[in-house]
């Protein structure tokens, strides 16, 4: 398993996918929501609403959009993820992982960027809610946060480029449910996510420079689970025609609907700590290069 993940690294074949377990690299004390259960407790703690949907993130978001307003779940989210806190040792080293084409990461905070920040070659597409960007799925942005129009010059509400620059970044960050920053774009509410759903199974929201690159390629999943439909339908429909191996760090018992992803996908799993993995997957890398 480990000389499969070893080559695919070496050939510049591996996808990273990011979930927000990734933040349990941080420990107890991490200053933002690592959970989507941490993150609906924050977003009920700053407004009320009712018991049945208290534990529910998406449903919660859709409350306070309806019966406060959209820029009210901005401002809670920005609240939640404007946080200053240094990227991860994972963060830190997939960045400096020249001949990794895509990173995708499916949460809201910015440790991915702020560990690119140093590198004058990526970019970053975001998905964008239909409630503030009626008409657009995605927004491309440069390293410095401005934005840049994606493949089909799409970029209706802001001043952009008129040259497809995503094209020729080494490195593309996907942020499939936007993300605290360029511009705060957020996917969390239900509403946001039954558009792009409506859409996804042809591929309507997927970026035209994902679809280039995940072909044939191998997605190592870090802190994700598979538990829901929303995680179980974003994870098959962002490795669409990809490869037909991949491997998931997942130290967790499955349950039986996560099982069944992994055999229907060929997803491997590899049953031990995220920060075990890690070490390991460091050190092969650094195996290799010597």
């Amino acid at each position: 398993m480990f000389a499969a993940i070893r080559s695919a690294l070496a050939e510049g074949s591996l996808i990273p996918y990011l979930g927000s377990g990734v933040l349990g690299l941080v420990g107890a004390d991490c200053p933002v929501p690592a959970t989507p259960e941490t993150l609906v407790a924050q977003l009920t703690s700053k407004v009320s609403v009712p018991h049945k949907i208290r534990n529910n993130l998406t449903g919660t978001a859709q409350f306070i959009e309806n019966f406060k307003h959209r820029k009210s779940v901005v401002a809670l989210m920005q609240g939640a993820f404007t946080v200053e806190m240094e990227p991860t040792a994972l963060h830190q080293w997939l960045a400096a992982q020249s001949n990794i084409p895509l990173i995708v990461h499916a949460w809201y905070d910015d440790l991915p960027q702020r560990a690119l920040a140093s590198r004058s070659d990526w970019g970053m597409v975001q998905g964008v809610s239909q409630a503030e960007h009626f008409g657009q799925w995605t927004h491309h942005f440069r390293r410095d946060g401005t934005r840049t129009a994606d493949l089909h010059g799409v970029a209706n509400d802001s001043p952009v480029t008129t040259s497809d620059e995503s094209a020729t970044w080494p490195t593309l960050l996907y942020q499939p449910f936007g993300s605290v920053a360029p511009a705060a774009n957020f996917l969390v509410s239900d509403s946001d996510f039954v558009e792009v759903l409506t859409e996804i199974d042809i591929q309507t929201p997927i970026p035209e420079a994902v679809k280039s690159i995940r072909g044939g390629r191998h997605f190592l999943y870090l802190g994700c689970r598979f538990a829901t439909q929303l995680e179980r339908g974003f994870a098959h429909q962002i490795t669409k025609r990809s490869s037909d191996r991949h491997w998931a760090v997942l130290p967790e018992t499955p349950t039986r609907n996560e099982l069944r992803f992994l055999e229907q996908h060929g997803i491997e799993r590899i049953d031990m700590p995220l920060a075990d993995f890690v070490a390991v997957l460091t050190e092969a890398k650094q195996a290799v290069a010597a």
